[in-house]
């Protein structure tokens, strides 16, 4: 029987048209727009042009959804972007797209919002709950577990098991808390218009001597190697972040009502009213701070958080200051768990259509009675369980936005090769504005994996130069985005060639 067609018959269409839209929405807005603003701002200097990256951001991402709406109406089966993949550019691309997914990308982000949600309560209880319970080593690597790595291993195991439930309650579940995720940015966005006096004098303004803790002078304004393409790169890569989960709906497209209708109003909306918040979020932080005050701020707290300091005139010690920081530290940490809720939803189905096709073991390729790929989601529940003991998740998460947005690239340029292939299939929707839309999205896609390769090779040869030791290269490319991202990624090809000959193998038996 065709897999596809027998994939229909036993997942279970049960994510309405909100549903939908709150899976995208869900993974999409999680802390990168209450982050990001302090380093976007040390890469371009500039408030015009942090919010002229957030748009080129968002406009880029609504490029790839545009052509995305096509492909997943095409196909609306649970996998999304490991399908295309395979059927385009063959079993090797899919699965080490899946193999990012599953070991890197996903898990590292499901630690990375268990762990913000621990922090915000730590935040919350006034750092009572930060202690650190034992300390070791393994080699030179030294390695802690605290009591805040313990909390996030907790929600991630109870999001885990809401996610084994029936499809419906967990796309109830992603509603819920995608409205409480919309709520807090119009609570952080219209407070600062509202309750704080602002100035927009300072969009005229420049960062001159922010302390930019944690950045890079290659992509610092204002330092000796600074270019402007490296900052604005930089600044739209970390935008990105911030909008990355665009394309989450592929994973469960097997899972949606009316596919032909709710897919592409639910990628194509949630896109531009994603935009439309982060940038109205982003004009708010600027009409309250100067950009010099933002890019000083800690790494370790928000921009968004100072905003919402401000309120009711700046007292942290008057009742209603208190009140809206509270509101704010409950609001993040909602918003923490609803992002951990989703990439577990989504995630789970790649090792789904991995196992169907022979490239990741049968277990994984099982439905519950609930249909519900048990199995997987319990995989990747281990996995950023693993990782959020480990406290590698957020180099780790560095490491794949290059990478991902390589498959992001081959994933828009499979609309070409749909169209030529397999003309018969039915496209309910057809892509807005092809061919144009899809080449601008390969193009741009092509100038920031360019941009920034090119500077972490300087950075690599930089640091070759000034030491001359080969160890501080080595060093310096370990913390490359491009370099790692793509070396992790090729770290899958021996599995991809077990599972690929033990197939073979198989099928090679049944023939006799």
């Amino acid at each position: 029987m065709n897999p596809e067609l027998s994939e229909r018959q036993t997942l279970v269409r049960g994510l309405g048209l909100i549903a939908a839209v709150s899976v995208i929405i869900g993974n999409v807005i999680g802390t990168g727009v209450f982050l990001k603003a302090r380093v976007m701002t040390c890469n371009v200097g500039s408030p015009k042009w942090v919010i002229m990256a957030w748009i080129a951001a968002g406009l880029l991402s609504l490029a790839g959804a545009l052509t995305y709406a096509e492909l997943t109406a095409m196909k609306p089966v649970a996998g999304g972007e490991y399908v295309f993949l395979r059927d385009t550019y063959g079993k090797l691309s899919s699965f080490l797209y899946g193999w990012m997914q599953i070991f890197i990308a996903r898990p590292g982000s499901q630690a990375a919002a268990g762990m913000a949600f621990a922090i915000g309560l730590n935040d919350f209880l006034d750092n009572k709950l930060a202690q650190t319970l034992t300390s070791f080593h393994i080699g030179s690597m030294a390695f802690e577990i605290t009591t805040l790595q313990l909390v996030a291993i907790v929600v991630i195991a109870i999001f885990t098991t809401l996610n084994c439930l029936s499809v419906s309650l967990t796309g109830q579940i992603a509603t819920v808390l995608t409205f409480v995720k919309l709520a807090l940015i119009l609570f952080v966005a219209v407070g600062a218009f509202v309750l704080v006096s602002g100035d927009f004098v300072h969009f005229s303004m420049m960062n001159s001597g922010g302390t930019c803790e944690g950045v890079a002078d290659s992509v610092k304004f204002g330092s000796a190697s600074y270019t402007f393409l490296g900052g604005f790169a930089a600044a739209m890569l970390g935008a990105l972040w911030g909008y990355d989960g665009w394309n989450n709906l592929t994973f469960v497209a097997g899972e949606v009502k009316d596919p032909n209708r709710n897919i592409p109003v639910a990628i194509i909306g949630s896109t531009i009213l994603i935009i439309f918040l982060y940038v109205f979020a982003h004009v708010a932080y600027f009409y309250v701070l100067d950009p010099t005050t933002i890019a000083s701020v800690s790494r370790s707290s928000s921009v968004a958080k100072v905003v919402v300091s401000l309120f009711f005139g700046g007292n942290v010690a008057s009742m209603a200051t208190g009140a809206a920081i509270a509101f704010f530290t409950v609001g993040l940490m909602l918003s923490s768990l609803g992002t951990l809720h989703t990439s577990l939803m989504a995630g789970a189905r790649v090792p789904y259509a991995m196992a169907k096709d022979g490239l990741m073991f049968k277990t994984f390729g099982k439905l519950s009675v609930n249909h519900v790929p048990v199995s997987s989601v319990i995989m990747m529940g281990v996995i950023s369980t693993i990782l959020a003991l480990s406290g590698s998740f957020d180099t780790l998460t560095d490491y794949v936005v290059f990478g991902s947005w390589i498959f992001y690239a081959l994933v828009t340029s499979s609309i070409f090769i749909y169209r030529r292939k397999f003309p018969e299939l039915a496209r309910p929707y057809k892509a807005w504005g092809y061919p144009i839309i899809p080449v601008v999205f390969l193009f741009v896609a092509g100038w920031l994996l360019y941009t920034t390769f090119a500077t972490d090779y300087e950075a690599i040869m930089g640091a070759y130069r000034s030491q001359g030791l080969m160890g501080d290269a080595l060093k310096a490319l370990a913390k490359t985005s491009s370099f790692a991202g793509t070396f992790l990624i090729l770290l899958g090809l021996p599995v991809y060639y077990y599972f690929n000959y033990k197939g073979e193998k198989n099928e090679s038996i049944e023939e006799l």
